[in-house]
């Protein structure tokens, strides 16, 4: 089973909220998920983004693959740059 991190829409028409989860990467978009992991506002400015460090660093670790968005959001929260060194330090 291969586990991504990617971009749940929620919300209603014309105001979208995102939730950051882990999913089996062949599951639908809105369907299925393991874990969610944070949480994405892009209505409000700036942006909300608020995302569990340790979960994201957990499945990180174990192999998920972010996409490229979650990627960025990650990268722009520090926690890309931590796994990096994680990954080092072994």
């Amino acid at each position: 089973m291969a586990v991504k991190l990617r971009l749940r829409r929620m919300g209603s028409k014309q105001k979208p909220f995102y939730r950051i989860v882990a999913a089996d990467s062949r599951a639908p978009r809105d369907g299925r998920f393991i874990e969610i992991v944070g949480y994405y506002d892009p209505t409000t400015s700036p942006a909300v983004v608020k995302v569990d460090e340790a979960l994201a660093l957990k499945w990180l670790s174990v192999g998920a693959q972010p996409s490229d968005t979650v990627r960025s959001i990650l990268s722009k929260q520090g926690i890309m740059t931590k796994h990096h060194e994680a990954k080092l330090a072994k």
